[in-house]
């Protein structure tokens, strides 16, 4: 693989997160679609830099409840 391109498990290592938490980001509306889809749809990449972008300005996540108006 590319070493500009990342796969789930390198998304994760690039966020230090679990793989499950990483594949919980990559859902998330925001965050960038994949580049390419690999090995017959099962296998999805992404540009690091896109990765490292995000990162930059979406971690870390707000965590407990949303404030009350």
């Amino acid at each position: 693989m590319s070493p500009e391109l990342a796969s789930i498990a390198e998304v994760a290592e690039i966020l230090g997160v679990t793989v499950r938490t990483a594949q919980r980001y990559v859902d998330r509306d925001d965050f960038p679609a994949p580049l390419d889809t690999v090995a017959g749809g099962r296998l999805r990449v992404w540009r690091r830099i896109d990765v490292v972008e995000w990162a930059a300005r979406t971690l870390p996540l707000r965590t407990g409840r949303p404030r009350k108006l």
